[in-house]
Parts: C-alpha cells; sequence; structure tokens
C-alpha cells in the first residue's frame, strides 16, 4: 500500500514538472503544437488584433507563396512547396496565402463545375504539409478578370481569365458582367464554396478564405461588384463558420482608389481590412515611389482613416517595374533584403495586426534566400501580446531616425529607421548606411522615468538583445545601422 501511495506520488511529481515544462515551452512561444488544432478568430477582447480559438494572440507572419511558379508537374510541385513550407517552419511563420485559381490548385479545369480529384487531393497534401509545419493558409478563391484572352502576363505569373466558362467555348456564361450578375455564374461561385466548405470547413489548418484576388481589377461595373461581394461574403460566413472571409482589392497607387477601399473595408461582413501596395515608379501617388518603411505605414493610416474596429493588414507588398510591368530590377541587388525587412516591420508598427505579407516569393525571397528576416522578426515580437497591450500608435521623427512607436498597457516598442538609408541610396546610389547611435527622449514617448522597469534592445540585423537604461530622461541607444527595435516595460505598479 505504502509502496502504491509512493508509486502515486511520484507520477503526480512527474506529471507537475512536464505540465509547468509545457507551459514554459508555450510561453515562450518554442511549442511547434501550439495552435495547430486551433482556428483563428478576430479577437474578442480587442479586435485590431487577431487570436487562436482559446484568446491567446495570433500574429500572422509569412509571405504568399501563392504557387509553385515555374513546376508544373505534380511531383516538382509539391517538392517545391514542401520546401517553402520547410523555410517557413524553419523561420518561425505560421501564415501564407494560396490562390486556388492557379492552375497547379485550380480543381475546376475542364468543365464548368466539374471538378478534377488529382488537384482536391494535392490540396490535401498541401494542408497537410501547412499543418505539420504550423502554417495556417488563407485560400483565395478567384482571381480571373476577364472570361478570355488573358493569358499569363510574365513567365511564372498566372492566367487572368476563365475560358471555360465563356459561351464561344461552350460555356454557361455570356460576358463578364453575367458571370457577377446572373443565378449561373454565382451559381458556380456557390458550388464551389459548398465544396470547399464540405471538405475544409472543419480544419483549423486554414486561416480563412478570400472571395477574389484584387475584385476591382474586373472589368465590371463598381456597384455590381460590390453587391456580389456583400452577398458572397455572407455566403461564404455561412458555409465556413469556422473561418475568417474576406476580400482584397488592387494595389492601393493612386487617389482614386480611396473611395472603393473605404466602400469594401467598412462592409461588416469583410472581417479583415486589407490594403495591398506597391513599390511603383508608374503610381500615381508620389509615396509609393519613396522609402518602403513610409510606404508600408501610409498604408496602415489609410485604413485607420476609415475608424474601422477589425484587424488591419498589409497583406500584398512588394515592388514592381512601372505599373505592374513585372517584379522589380532592385530585387536583383537586394541580396539583403533591405526591402523586405521594412516590408514586415512598418505596418505592424503601424497598428498592423502582423507584418506585411510580401509577394514575389520566388523572384526576391527564394532567389536572395531572405527566409532569416521572418525568424528576425518573430524574435522582435515573440513575447509581445498585442490583444493584451491594447496598443495605441505614435509617430515622431529625430534628427537621424524615424520612430514607429507602439504604446501598451506594459510594454512600448519602438522600430527605430535610419532616415538617411533607403534602397535608392543603397541599391541604386550605392552609399553603405552609416553605424550610429542616438538617443530617444521618454518625453516624445509620453513615458515619466518612474514607469520605466526595464529597456532592451533588439537589433534585427544581427539578431542580437542588449540591456538599456534610463540616462537624463533619454534612452540611449547602442551603435546600429539601418534600424533597432526598442522594448521598454513598465513597473507592474506604474502600468498604463
Amino acid at each position: 500500500m505504502y509502496l502504491n501511495k509512493f508509486i502515486l506520488v511520484f507520477i503526480l511529481i512527474i506529471s507537475g514538472f512536464w505540465s509547468c515544462r509545457d507551459t514554459t515551452l508555450i510561453k515562450e512561444g518554442k511549442n511547434e503544437n501550439i495552435g495547430k488544432n486551433q482556428f483563428i478568430r478576430v479577437s474578442v477582447s480587442n479586435p485590431l488584433y487577431l487570436s487562436y480559438t482559446d484568446g491567446s494572440p495570433y500574429i500572422p507572419i509569412g509571405p504568399n507563396i501563392s504557387w509553385p511558379r515555374f513546376e508544373t508537374s505534380e511531383n516538382e510541385g509539391l517538392a517545391k512547396m514542401q520546401s517553402y513550407f520547410d523555410k517557413l517552419k524553419e523561420n518561425n511563420c505560421n501564415y501564407t496565402r494560396i490562390w486556388l485559381s492557379a492552375p497547379f490548385f485550380n480543381i475546376e479545369n475542364s468543365m464548368p463545375g466539374k471538378y478534377d480529384s488529382t488537384i482536391v487531393r494535392r490540396i490535401d497534401t498541401v494542408l497537410s504539409m501547412a499543418k505539420k509545419a504550423g502554417v495556417k493558409i488563407k485560400f483565395c478563391f478567384e482571381n480571373f478578370r476577364v472570361l478570355t484572352d488573358r493569358p499569363s502576363p510574365f513567365t511564372g505569373s498566372v492566367p487572368f481569365d476563365k475560358p471555360i466558362y465563356a459561351e464561344k467555348n461552350g460555356g454557361p456564361i455570356s460576358n463578364i458582367t453575367n458571370y457577377f450578375t446572373s443565378a449561373s455564374g454565382r451559381g458556380l461561385y456557390l458550388k464551389k464554396l459548398n465544396f470547399y466548405s464540405k471538405r475544409y470547413g472543419s480544419d483549423p489548418t486554414v486561416f480563412g478564405w478570400e472571395l477574389w484576388n484584387e475584385i476591382n481589377a474586373v472589368d465590371v461595373e463598381e456597384s455590381l461588384l460590390l453587391n456580389w461581394t456583400t452577398t458572397m461574403l455572407d455566403s461564404a460566413k455561412k458555409f465556413f463558420p469556422n473561418h475568417i472571409v474576406m476580400q482584397s482589392l488592387g494595389s492601393f497607387g493612386s487617389k482614386n482608389e480611396k473611395k472603393i477601399y473605404k466602400d469594401y473595408n467598412t462592409l461588416d461582413n469583410n472581417e479583415i481590412a486589407q490594403i495591398h501596395r506597391y513599390l511603383d515608379p508608374g503610381a500615381a501617388l508620389e509615396v509609393c515611389k519613396g522609402p518602403m518603411d513610409i510606404l508600408g505605414s501610409d498604408a496602415l493610416r489609410e485604413l485607420q482613416s476609415y475608424n474601422l474596429v477589425k484587424p488591419l493588414l498589409l497583406s500584398e507588398v512588394g515592388a514592381v517595374e512601372a505599373n505592374h510591368t513585372g517584379p522589380s530590377k532592385l530585387y536583383e541587388s537586394d541580396t539583403h533584403g533591405i526591402l523586405l525587412h521594412d516590408m514586415l516591420f512598418a505596418p505592424f508598427f503601424s497598428g498592423a495586426a502582423g507584418p506585411g505579407q510580401s509577394w514575389h516569393w520566388h523572384y526576391y525571397i527564394e532567389k536572395n534566400d531572405l527566409w532569416w528576416h521572418f525568424n528576425r522578426f518573430y524574435e522582435a515580437t515573440k513575447n509581445i501580446n498585442p490583444i493584451a497591450e491594447s496598443f495605441s500608435t505614435r509617430y515622431f521623427e529625430t534628427k537621424n531616425l524615424r520612430a514607429y512607436t507602439l504604446i501598451g498597457k506594459k510594454t512600448t516598442l519602438i522600430w527605430l529607421r535610419d532616415s538617411k538609408s533607403n534602397w535608392q541610396t543603397e541599391l541604386i546610389d550605392k552609399i553603405t548606411p552609416e553605424m550610429f547611435t542616438d538617443a530617444i527622449s521618454l518625453k516624445k514617448l509620453e513615458i515619466e522615468k518612474e514607469q520605466v522597469g526595464s529597456i532592451s534592445f533588439y537589433d534585427p540585423w544581427t539578431n542580437i538583445w542588449s540591456k538599456g537604461e534610463v540616462k537624463n530622461e533619454f534612452v540611449h541607444t547602442p551603435i546600429f545601422s539601418r534600424s533597432l527595435m526598442i522594448k521598454i516595460q513598465y513597473l507592474d505598479k506604474n502600468k498604463r
């Protein structure tokens, strides 16, 4: 009897040890299983951010890897996708976006309403890859803009037409407007929603469903597209009650996009406000031709100007040749990932629910092996709970820096960006950025010295953390180049 009691006590002690160990791992963000079996939600307690089902924060980190660009056979394409998920896992990514309309994933490839079981199993395989990697997938349903005669615009891209739907090819749709307004056109879309719902509606590996890639690029009267979107968002939510549903619009590069962005993003049933923006020398807005951090931050301010109470995301961002005629030639020389770093950090530190979600995964990220940048963003934010912090944003400048600031209840985060260094100076003018130090005033941060508990610095370019302190009401940074993050934690009794 005493031996049995001893064994029972021993088991309880060991169980307690492992329970504490698991809790520690989860707190530090090192448990690979965290969130795998949980759905993603708009946070109930702070709807500007995302959460897992249990309410813990989810910051979506990862690029678009929407299709394998140059691999057409199933084996080659799946091997390429596996290599991407390996890189995502290796660099602590938990999110990506995939186009179900890309030829490699297009289940409706021969006749309207008929689905290819081989392609369906291919999507199953990719979902399995994502689950093992701890990555949630946002699936985008469609991307076509006309029924015919819109092939891939360049090598590695995808077609922007749907010829099997066209009447002249034996399909049921007379023109693109007819697709969005007729019962037959809407029926084709709803049938596909129903199919995916039955197959994936209960899968927590799915982040959410995006109705269309850049719906405003379709040549149909705007009011008709908005009506279609409103109706289909409601339908999609009924089909996918466990997942987030949303819509996307084209790159915000001119003032003409403001009304449409506001119309779509203020829809109550559009659960996430998304914006696309590119560095584009052909854009009408000057901000789209300047430093990438300003471009990204300005995109967030555009969404914030609509007074939205929902998560905001820069869900496509990159650099292109003039008027989106192809990937930017800047990518060839940006081997350090200067552009990518700014794409990631600027949106989140301007109030987004996550970092910028970059495009050109093949032409830029893979070719230059820049996956490590995602791990640096993860490292900077891994122990931050934006839901509990309830961050408010501040922005100010010093002689040398732009300071993007998140002020929370227990923590203030400041991402400092060297204002004299950018893609123009480094990639075009070939000027090496300076190494320097600076001092940040607590008054600028609206923090009293007595509130400060600890100060730490994170250099995302060297992956080094260091400690700091307040001297004469200033926080003096270590020597750094390009950018630095400051993390100020308050004393418990002085939390804001």
